[in-house]
């Protein structure tokens, strides 16, 4: 990552799309994930990704104070730990999944989570209900669920965040993996 007078590089309205994720791999879920939340559309559209972000933005009715606003949570994303020792859920994923555990008569089941071969752009994740650890898993815990992983796949996941989210453009779990280095545009899978 270039520096600028000692200080990691930062995300200005000035950046084209594409320069965005491909300056900040390690987070450009996340970022595309905000984006797309706040109605910024043109992110997943290939057509798009040379745009500036403020042309972006323009174009799809935005004024200047919202792309400002803009630039200042992408940053804030920026400026977050990434813990890569580590996979850990949001609290309101976790509320959500022990919810989904209840509904399926799985109260107090862990998380497995994991990746497989699948989708457009490789490998697609993998959650579901598990009630103890295999052999060959490594398990960690976030507000109070257990989440198991495998350790043959458990390279490509560390470091993950798992969130909800509810809206129009679809409610689900949403995972933020810094190991990823792109996605579909549906984000329902990665490549590494």
């Amino acid at each position: 990552m270039s520096q600028e007078m000692g200080q990691k590089k930062k995300i200005d309205k000035g950046m084209r799309i594409d320069e965005i994720f491909s300056t900040f791999p390690e987070r450009a879920q996340k970022l595309a994930q905000l984006m797309t939340n706040k109605g910024l559309a043109c992110v997943g559209c290939g057509a798009a990704a040379w745009e500036t972000l403020e042309a972006g933005m323009l174009s799809h009715g935005f004024d200047e104070e919202a792309i400002d606003q803009m630039v200042i949570d992408l940053n804030a994303i920026l400026s977050q730990e990434l813990d890569l020792d580590t996979i850990k859920m949001t609290e309101r994923a976790a509320k959500k999944f022990r919810e989904f555990a209840k509904l399926e008569g799985k109260e107090g089941a862990a998380l497995r989570f994991g990746c497989k071969p699948g989708g457009c752009s490789g490998f697609e994740y993998v959650l579901d209900f598990e009630m103890e650890p295999g052999e060959h898993d490594e398990v960690f815990s976030s507000f109070d669920v257990g989440i198991f992983v495998n350790k043959e796949v458990l390279g490509r996941l560390l470091g993950c965040e798992i969130d909800y989210q509810d809206g129009l453009s679809g409610s689900g779990f949403k995972i933020s993996n810094p190991n990823a280095k792109g996605s579909c545009s549906c984000g329902s899978s990665q490549n590494y």
